[in-house]
């Protein structure tokens, strides 16, 4: 049996990571033989290589611990994934999964039960540049309109519109609940949110980031799953998006200098 490696690929933040606790459940569960943590500030092919080069494995599945792809996932990371010597599948952002919806609501519920009068206010991050960020709180504000009784379902973003500072003049119920649609607690969500939302006025209730909420760790195990299915079914060829950007990037890939890796 080839030895597998589960690799979560995060941005640092400050203080513990909930990436380290899903990384405990993880290697709890035994979803791979290993399960390691690559963390970066700025440039991922510069400030993983070395860390990346030395991954000793047989194969590694990597996973960007992010709600949705983004310039650095669909470019950066993947590049810097070039550096690993094994086999890598690139897997889906976590925030993906349909789990991830339960968890949001999860969230949501415990400050504002659902019903006619109520609202959930689900907050992305958005970009004027890429698509993936707003189709994924789509597809989870799609779900939620399905699967619970919150009498409003909105959608905001910080990047883009609509704009999360509206939020206020447009929710209709006497109750509403802003949920962030990030994995890690950061500055979006500890301060940017807040003050555009003014929570300080009252009347609407502030949900936790998806953090270490165990949906998320099912989803991460669910995905390993699919793609080691996968893997075996491709036999070399990239048949989905994140197989061929891992393609693309094997051939580009530089060390941020100009110089192959």
């Amino acid at each position: 049996m080839p030895r597998d490696t589960l690799l979560l690929v995060c941005r640092e933040s400050e203080g513990r990571s909930a990436v380290e606790t899903h990384r405990e459940r993880l290697r709890t569960r035994g979803v791979a033989d290993a399960v390691e943590v690559a963390r970066y500030q700025h440039e991922p092919v510069r400030e993983l290589r070395d860390r990346l080069a030395g991954l000793d494995a047989d194969r590694v599945f990597a996973i960007p611990m992010c709600l949705s792809h983004s310039r650095e996932t669909t470019d950066a990371i993947p590049s810097a994934l070039s550096a690993v010597s094994a086999p890598v599948t690139y897997c889906e952002p976590v925030g993906h999964s349909p789990a991830v919806t339960g968890a949001v609501l999860e969230r949501a519920t415990s400050h504002v039960a659902a019903g006619a009068n109520a609202s959930i206010v689900l907050v992305g991050f958005g970009s004027g540049g890429t698509p993936y960020n707003r189709q994924a709180v789509e597809y989870h504000a799609a779900r939620i309109r399905r699967q619970s009784d919150y009498g409003e379902v909105m959608a905001c973003y910080l990047m883009q519109n609509p704009a999360v500072e509206c939020v206020r003049y447009n929710v209709s119920t006497d109750r509403a609940v802003a949920a962030p649609m990030f994995v890690d607690p950061g500055a979006a969500t500890e301060e940017e949110i807040p003050a555009k939302l003014e929570l300080e006025r009252g009347g609407i209730e502030y949900a936790d980031p998806l953090g270490d909420h165990s949906l998320v760790t099912d989803a991460i195990e669910a995905e390993v799953a699919r793609q080691r299915v996968l893997t075996d079914a491709r036999r070399g060829s990239p048949h989905s998006f994140e197989a061929a950007l891992r393609s693309g990037a094997h051939a580009l890939a530089s060390d941020g200098e100009g110089e192959p890796l």
